[in-house]
């Protein structure tokens, strides 16, 4: 699955397996990078789908205002 086809619930359950493996230590140092650079990929891909979300909610409140 590419990250363009997660949805969000997806993405953020990932980036939770992520956190918590980076936190659990024990990783070599090129492992916790590629964690890292995952988490990064992953909280952009959460980001644009709360962000659509903002887009939805607020074109909803200002077509009802319009009415």
């Amino acid at each position: 699955m590419t990250d363009e086809t997660l949805n969000y619930e997806q993405a953020r359950t990932e980036l939770a397996s992520v956190v918590e493996r980076l936190e659990q230590g024990g990783s070599s140092l090129e492992e916790a990078l590629a964690l890292w650079e995952r988490g990064e990929q992953l909280a952009d891909v959460c980001q644009r789908w709360l962000d659509g979300a903002r887009q939805r909610i607020d074109a909803a409140r200002a077509a009802r205002t319009q009415d």
